[in-house]
């Protein structure tokens, strides 16, 4: 059986038996329910205004494999209609039903608050044709909007859900548990088919009654919520906001860590006004409906975490513990939670608040760094800037940094190394035809890689002590086991301008495509460079504000003209790797098609010479020979114009075939 229900949600081998099928006064399917206690069904509003206030609920799943029908109507004031805001986003859309007469016990289940992005689930519902109910099964993409409904991606394109599956349960896959209640499917303009349902959660908030009906622990620890008293709720540090909205709405950054010190009472209310807000049963209709009214940029997404905890007084143990139930970890139960949570390669949005008020922050440390490396987002707040804040920073900050930057380094020189080398020699053999140019493309990304290794030149001078820069080096070489790596970058660099030296050669190519337009376009990579390091240094100086109040204060002066805490747009370089990368590919394997277009040109030419050479029977044929003799020679030059020594060979072997070596094709 189900967690305080009937049969497991999720079988694939039987119609469950929670499944309802709702009829309305015409005695079509106007949707689909989840039987909850044994004379309450959940559906959606729109459901109970198609039916018309006359309502039919069937049991497709009894035991006897009868078809009952009840009537049914709305419970009470259990009904919360579909409303849009003035953004089109949707809201509501949820009620809950009364039969005249109670169903078996054993039949109904209840809802899960569970965490499941990117996985499996299955809904039952009615569509078209299928009057007996039938499996779509769809994977969770994320939340949408500001209810905290969440997006649902068919398997196939023939699971959206359809008119007749509205209402219909939402089952894990994994654990069997139904976790929400789908709303609607949609096909949009350009062809893309979602899905969407209303979770646990949001339910909960819509319908509180349903409270009871509901297993698993809430999102958000109780000691996280706000203060009865509400004396702190006026009390709002803006910028701070701001800034854990966006990363609650995924600005990008994989992990945030900030001091909230037990006085700064506008900090920790701040930051339960926010975990508060991103959560969709905690969410207030204020937030939904008049989010104007708040500062700009300071409310959070519905679903922007998927657990917040306050780790003070737990152990490294005990939260995971709490992360694998909230992931739905419950099998294998002997195995430590750890152990479940890398296996399971699961990833989720994280708060954790009092990290250095854990019972063993040093162990913590290690399951937060399992996570990150997991992929999962971290929120960690620190109560005092003290030794375990500084070595959360560098191990979950400034170490992963330095390693996805020297993963960066490393596919930049393999861009702008081997990759362009093997682009210059196909450039070499045959000339670009249909071949964008790529010279802007190098151009950025030499200047991505000279950006990365000067920013590491520059952090190697600002933590040098002026007088003894050899000794530093040799103890940085002892201390650091990627040192030597760290060195290489620097000298490599007459190596890069080697090879910049070589593109520039190679690149004549591109006078073909408009030299004009590609010096526009080079002028535009510098522009854009600019304005990357510029925005870096906005971002960097507000980074170094948030994430510790007395970092500037603590330091000592940095160089003269270094902007403190200044790191290259990884996101962006990353991006443009991969933009580089996947266009020289391209171009390389196109210029490998020319250049066997021209060995198999090559190997034309010289079979119908043999056949033309047969024929003459020691004769001679001026015109025909000059015909060879120019395909020849345009298949020996260097770069080889394809469809010049195309056509060259075409008209020697219309000739040839003219001349009676037809037959011997």
């Amino acid at each position: 059986m189900a967690a305080g229900g009937g049969d497991p949600a999720a079988s694939p081998m039987k119609t469950p038996s929670w499944a309802v099928r709702i009829r309305g006064a015409d005695g079509e399917i106007a949707g689909a329910g989840i039987l909850l206690t044994p004379d309450q069904v959940l559906t959606c509003a729109h459901v109970v205004d198609r039916a018309a206030d006359r309502l039919m609920a069937e049991f497709v799943g009894a035991a006897d494999h009868s078809v009952p029908a009840v009537r049914a109507r709305v419970d009470g004031t259990a009904y919360v209609p579909e409303t849009r805001d003035a953004d089109g986003d949707p809201s509501g859309d949820v009620a809950l039903l009364r039969l005249e007469r109670p169903r078996p016990a054993e039949e109904t289940v209840r809802l899960h608050r569970l965490s499941a992005p990117g996985r499996e689930v299955r809904m039952y519902g009615f569509p078209y044709a299928y009057n007996g109910g039938i499996w779509f099964r769809s994977t969770v993409v994320g939340g949408c909007g500001r209810d905290g409904q969440v997006q649902l991606s068919p398997v196939s394109p023939g699971e959206l859900a359809s008119p007749g599956c509205s209402g219909a349960g939402v089952a894990d896959s994994r654990t069997g548990e139904v976790i929400g209640m789908v709303l609607s499917g949609q096909l949009d303009q350009h062809g893309n088919r979602f899905s969407f349902m209303s979770p646990a959660e949001t339910i909960a908030r819509h319908l509180p009654r349903l409270k009871p009906h509901i297993l698993g622990p809430t999102a958000v620890d109780e000691r996280l919520l706000p203060t009865a008293d509400g004396a702190s709720r006026n009390l709002l540090d803006e910028p701070f906001a701001q800034r854990l909205a966006a990363w609650l709405r995924d600005d990008g950054s994989q992990v945030k860590i900030s001091v909230v010190e037990p006085g700064d009472a506008a900090r920790a209310a701040t930051l339960s006004r926010a975990i508060t807000l991103a959560d969709r049963e905690l969410r207030t209709a204020v937030s939904i409906d008049r989010a104007s009214l708040d500062p700009p940029g300071t409310v959070p997404s519905a679903g922007g975490h998927d657990l917040a905890v306050d780790a003070s007084g737990l152990t490294a143990a005990e939260i995971a513990e709490r992360i694998a139930e909230r992931i739905g970890l419950w099998q294998h139960p002997e195995d430590p939670p750890l152990d479940r949570i890398r296996a399971s390669k699961t990833s989720l949005n994280l708060v954790v608040v009092g990290v250095d008020e854990a019972a063993d922050p040093p162990s913590l440390l290690d399951l937060l760094d399992v996570l990150r490396a997991g992929g999962s987002r971290l929120l960690l707040v620190f109560r005092t800037a003290g030794d375990c804040h500084r070595r959360a920073r560098e191990r979950l900050l400034a170490r992963p940094a330095r390693e996805r930057r020297a993963r960066l380094v490393e596919r930049l020189r393999d861009i702008t190394g081997p990759l362009a080398e093997d682009l210059h020699e196909r450039l070499a053999a045959v000339v670009p035809h249909g071949v964008r140019p790529l010279d802007s493309d190098l151009v950025a990304a030499h200047a991505a890689l000279a950006a990365l290794l000067r920013t590491d030149d520059d952090r190697e001078r600002d933590d040098e002590p002026d007088g003894d820069r050899h000794h530093d080096r040799d103890r940085d070489r002892d201390r650091d086991p990627d040192w030597h790596r760290d060195r290489d970058w620097g000298g490599d660099r007459e190596r890069d301008r080697d090879k910049d030296r070589r593109h520039d050669r190679d690149q004549d190519w591109h006078h073909d495509h408009g030299p004009d337009q590609d010096r526009r376009r080079d002028q535009d990579v510098g522009l854009d460079q600019d304005r990357w390091q510029a925005r870096d240094r906005d971002r960097d100086r507000q980074h170094d504000r948030d994430d510790d109040p007395g970092e500037d204060r603590r330091k000592p002066a940095r160089a003269p003209g270094r902007v403190p805490g200044h790191t290259p747009d990884l996101d962006r370089y990353e991006l443009l790797a991969d933009r580089v990368a996947g266009r020289l590919r391209a171009g390389v394997a196109e210029l490998d098609r020319l250049r066997d277009r021209r060995d198999e040109l090559a190997g034309r030419l010289r079979g119908y010479h043999v056949l033309h050479q047969h024929s003459l029977e020691g004769e001679e044929d001026p015109a025909v020979d000059d015909l060879y003799l120019r395909a020849h020679a345009l298949l020996r030059t260097r770069p080889c114009d394809v469809r010049a020594a195309e056509a060259a060979v075409d008209a020697y072997t219309r000739r040839v075939e003219e001349h009676g070596g037809r037959d011997a094709r």
